[in-house]
């Protein structure tokens, strides 16, 4: 692509073969990733476009949050732009859409450190939330939780610049802070879920498995997965090593991706990291699970600061294969290099250089 991608979400229509990305040139792309090229640019905002969502009526539009403090949106097929949602103070840097009560709902996290909850017909703010605590810091990321939501009530996590974790409560009157408890103390209360050192880039509920567990990435180093058996307390831990900014899980692996530029792929019954995806420059912002209607066939989608989109496969073979390749790639690039740089030394050069190793 032509500038740096900074999020991604997979296309409803074709979420095998097909995602939105979010541009830090101001635009929303649809990508077919089998043409490897855009069908539609959804333009409008003049500043980086930070987080994606796919819903409003039918599930026909997109939303887009941006460095300009709005939210914009299009409609999917058309691209025409629907309408700017403005309330926020500083970047938007998360949105997830909703239902309640029949009412689709688009729910914004900002740097402004507040939670807005727009109708998406309207345009009507419904409601602003905000940790009275005041620990909350810039919102990174939300996430609906799909056990505890009900058609008349949305529950959903925000993870922020600050190592908690909240769970909110919504209806169309009325929201409220979820109170935690701890798992082996279930009179006490906890005001929140507290299990990373430092600030968490994203939330992912686990649609593998009926419990639907929390997956968390994080700036200290690690994804964890917290289990809702045991009140959200970390059950599992990767230790990624650098900045995490993205995961994703199959009933076979768990995916890390971030700032150091790799897509590791870890062996979700041992722990053990199984394979490192070598191919981003640049840092990978977002990770993007592909799957047919089925659920049957499923592949790896990476973005990132580079501004390229890489897909990877999940079977385990083929994930060999892809490891031999970019082993052997390796190490036909450092002979090249050797080469290049024996090339560039004369004959003189050569044996002074021999003299010199002899010394």
């Amino acid at each position: 692509m032509k500038s740096k991608i900074l999020a991604a979400v997979p296309d409803p229509a074709s979420p095998l073969t097909s995602v939105f990305v979010a541009e830090s040139a101001g635009y929303v792309r649809r990508v077919d990733l089998e043409l490897s090229g855009p069908k539609t640019t959804y333009r409008g905002p003049k500043a980086p476009v930070t987080c994606l969502a796919i819903g409003g009526k039918h599930g026909k539009t997109v939303f887009a949050g941006s460095w300009d403090k709005d939210i914009w949106s299009w409609d999917i097929e058309s691209s025409r732009l629907v309408r700017k949602f403005s309330g926020h103070s500083d970047f938007v840097k998360a949105v997830v859409c909703a239902t309640i009560s029949g009412k689709d709902v688009l729910i914004s996290g900002g740097a402004d450190k507040k939670i807005l909850v727009w109708d998406t017909e309207t345009g009507r703010r419904l409601h602003t939330l905000q940790d009275p605590s005041t620990t909350m810091l810039a919102v990174q990321h939300l996430a609906v939780d799909p056990v505890l939501s009900t058609a008349d009530a949305v529950v959903f996590a925000s993870a922020s610049s600050d190592p908690n974790i909240r769970r909110w409560k919504i209806t169309l009157d009325s929201y409220e802070l979820l109170p935690e408890s701890f798992h082996d103390k279930p009179d006490a209360e906890r005001l929140n879920i507290l299990e990373h050192e430092t600030s968490v880039y994203r939330l992912l509920y686990d649609d593998t498995s009926d419990d639907a567990d929390l997956w968390t990435a994080s700036a200290d180093g690690t994804a964890k997965c917290l289990a809702r058996t045991r009140n959200f307390v970390a059950d599992d831990s990767y230790e990624h090593g650098d900045y995490v900014r993205a995961v994703a899980v199959t009933d076979q692996w768990v995916i890390t991706a971030g700032r150091d530029e790799n897509v590791k792929v870890w062996d979700r019954s041992s722990g053990k990291l199984y394979a490192t995806l070598v191919g981003h420059y640049d840092e990978i912002t977002d990770l993007v699970m592909l799957r047919d209607t089925r659920g049957t066939s499923r592949k790896i989608c990476s973005v990132g600061i580079d501004g390229t989109i890489r897909t990877w496969p999940l079977a385990k073979s083929e994930i060999d294969d892809v490891v031999i390749k970019i082993e052997e790639a390796a190490k036909a690039n450092a002979k090249k290099d050797e080469d290049k740089e024996e090339s560039l030394l004369t004959a003189e050069e050569e044996a002074e250089l021999a003299d010199l190793m002899d010394d």
